[in-house]
C-alpha cells in the first residue's frame, strides 16, 4: 500500500484549463480528482457501462441531467445513473474540486451528446 495525493499522481489537462489527476487506474476502478475554474464546463455526454459518483471536496458543482439541473456543494455527492447524459460545469466564483469514482473505468466508455 503506496499512499498517493495529487502531487504524485498522473496529471492531464482536459477542456481548456481544467485539471485531472488519476489517484486510481484500473481497468474495474478509476478515482480520479479533478479540478474546474469558473466558468467552465465539459461536453454533454452519457457512459453506456461505468457508474460514477462525483465527491465535491470544494466549490459547488453544477450537474445537468437529462432529468434536471442539481448544484452538489462541497462535502456532497451525486451518483450519476447508468446511461444519463450529463455535464458538469462550474457556474460560480470559485474553482471546483472534486472526486470522480467510476466503475468500471470509463476509458473507451464515453458518447458525446448534441
Amino acid at each position: 500500500m503506496i499512499p498517493i495525493s495529487p502531487a504524485e499522481a498522473p496529471h492531464y489537462v482536459w477542456g481548456a484549463e481544467c485539471d485531472g489527476w488519476r489517484l486510481c487506474d484500473a481497468p474495474g476502478l478509476s478515482v480520479i480528482e479533478e479540478r474546474m475554474p469558473p466558468g467552465t464546463a465539459e461536453a454533454r455526454h452519457v457512459h453506456d457501462q461505468a457508474r460514477q459518483v462525483f465527491r465535491v471536496l470544494s466549490g459547488t458543482l453544477t450537474m445537468h441531467g437529462s432529468d434536471g439541473t442539481v448544484q452538489v456543494a462541497a462535502g456532497q455527492a451525486l451518483e450519476v445513473a447508468l446511461g444519463l447524459a450529463y455535464q458538469a460545469r462550474n457556474d460560480g466564483t470559485e474553482d471546483v474540486r472534486f472526486l470522480v469514482i467510476s466503475a468500471p473505468s470509463t476509458r473507451a466508455d464515453r458518447r458525446d451528446m448534441p
